[in-house]
C-alpha cells in the first residue's frame, strides 16, 4: 500500500481511553484528522484500528509517513 497524503506536518496529540478503539486515517484526506471520516472510500486506503492499552495522551501521525503507524515516529521532520 502506498502512503497517504500529508494531512499535517506535526503529530496530533489525543487523550485516549484504555480499551477504546480509534480508527486512524491512512489516506490523509479526512477532515477529522487524525481519525477516519470515510474520505478513503473508492481508494486503496482503509482506516487502521488502534486499541488504546492505557488512558492518556498519545501522538498520532498526521504526515502519514510514519514507520510506527498510527503513532508518530518523527518522520514529519524529514518532509521537504
Amino acid at each position: 500500500m502506498s502512503q497517504g497524503a500529508i494531512a499535517g506536518r506535526a503529530p496530533i496529540g489525543v487523550e485516549v481511553e484504555a480499551g477504546k478503539t480509534y480508527y486512524w486515517c491512512t489516506c490523509g484526506e479526512s477532515t477529522k484528522q487524525p481519525f477516519c471520516d470515510g474520505s478513503h472510500k473508492g481508494s486503496e486506503f482503509s482506516p487502521m484500528a488502534y486499541k488504546a492499552e492505557a488512558s492518556g495522551k498519545v501522538w498520532f501521525c498526521a504526515c502519514k509517513q510514519t514507520g510506527k503507524a498510527p503513532l508518530c515516529d518523527g518522520s514529519h521532520k524529514n518532509i521537504g
